[in-house]
């Protein structure tokens, strides 16, 4: 469905991506797993067409992916990117409109949105920078799906939310998956990733070092090692390092 054949960005004399190439299935989740700076966020703006790479090529479907953000959200493609990026002074209604400017009738991602989140139909006139860090990334999430993409690129989503949430963001992932969203998921927590993931990828460096299913590269010692951290017991999670 999505393939990347020997992508390469710099920024300057730094290289963020050095040839990266795998492929990911209609109907999966893959994980994206690597260190802080290893290329993963701009691996995602390459696809989401908001960096334009300097090698290599991204297929869609067996065809080039354009670097027009714009057209990439209309071929299926949505990222939800690090950090969120809701507009705060806009109510969580109108944020979830300006994720679907593309689509006709806005009313069933409207009705879906509000299905998978029900705070988000509580808050519904609410302006979003009141909301708490866990309900803007429902909001950047439901934000992302208004487009009715069969892809959803998901940079971060847990990322300075309490455990709990992070819980309840990871089961909202899985559910979007269920429902026949394919998904690319770079999350800092790498356990709780791989777990949901179908496949997963490890990168270093700009570069794909490693690549399995998501039981396999969970119990990878490299991989344990580097970005799991170790459990206490079989009952208690382990911290990512």
């Amino acid at each position: 469905m999505l393939r990347i054949e020997n992508l390469t960005y710099s920024y300057g004399k730094i290289q963020a991506l050095n040839g990266v190439s795998f492929e990911m299935r209609q109907g999966e989740i893959m994980s994206i797993v690597g260190a802080n700076g290893a290329g993963k966020s701009t691996l995602m703006r390459c696809i989401a067409g908001l960096l334009k790479p300097q090698g290599g090529r991204i297929l869609y479907d067996e065809k080039p992916l354009t670097s027009a953000a714009h057209a990439v959200v209309a071929r299926g493609i949505a990222l939800v990117p690090e950090g969120r990026w809701i507009f705060p002074n806009l109510t969580v209604e109108e944020n979830l409109l300006m994720g679907g400017y593309l689509v006709k009738n806005r009313q069933p991602g409207l009705e879906r949105s509000y299905e998978l989140f029900e705070r988000l139909k509580e808050r519904r006139s609410q302006r979003a920078g009141t909301l708490s860090g866990g309900e803007q990334q429902m909001l950047a999430i439901a934000r992302g799906l208004m487009s009715n993409p069969k892809v959803l690129l998901l940079d971060e989503p847990s990322l300075g939310l309490a455990p709990l949430i992070v819980n309840d963001v990871i089961n909202i992932i899985d559910e979007i998956n269920k429902q026949g969203v394919s998904v690319l998921l770079v999350e800092q927590n790498a356990r709780k990733a791989l777990k949901i993931a179908h496949h997963a990828c490890v990168i270093e460096q700009g570069r794909i070092v490693k690549f399995g299913t998501g039981d396999e590269i969970a119990k990878s010692e490299s991989v344990v090692s580097a970005y799991l951290g170790k459990r206490k017991n079989e009952g208690e999670r382990g911290q990512q390092s």
